[in-house]
């Protein structure tokens, strides 16, 4: 049992790695990741705003996460242009974008009053 997990967590972390390693937008996400961080230590951000940039940053690389594995899937399944996996690729595009509008949202309504 103990070993299937231990299978489990090394094939995650490959999948990790194998994304930070060749999708720019991980390599943004974690930049921006990056900034919050440093932004809520210097300018002393409360802990429960603190929590929901933890929260905001974990999903986002959840939804950066399953987004990519779409893109990968579909281009599994065929590398020539299709209408219906533009949408599959399309839709899990928007799901990140939407995420991303609601983050720069919520992150202006912290910070902005803290930097002004």
């Amino acid at each position: 049992m103990i070993k299937k997990h231990t299978i489990s967590i090394k094939n995650a972390l490959a999948g990790l790695k194998w994304a930070i390693r060749t999708q720019p937008n991980y390599r943004v996400h974690f930049s921006l990741s990056l900034l919050a961080l440093l932004g809520s230590y210097y300018w002393h951000v409360s802990s429960g705003e603190f929590l929901l940039i933890i929260f905001l940053i974990t999903i986002g690389l959840v939804i950066e996460t399953v987004n990519t594995a779409i893109e990968e899937t579909t281009d599994a399944i065929d590398k020539k242009w299709r209408d219906d996996i533009k949408i599959a690729k399309d839709v899990s595009a928007a799901a990140m974008l939407i995420f991303a509008l609601g983050s720069v949202i919520i992150a202006s309504l912290i910070f902005i009053p803290k930097i002004f």
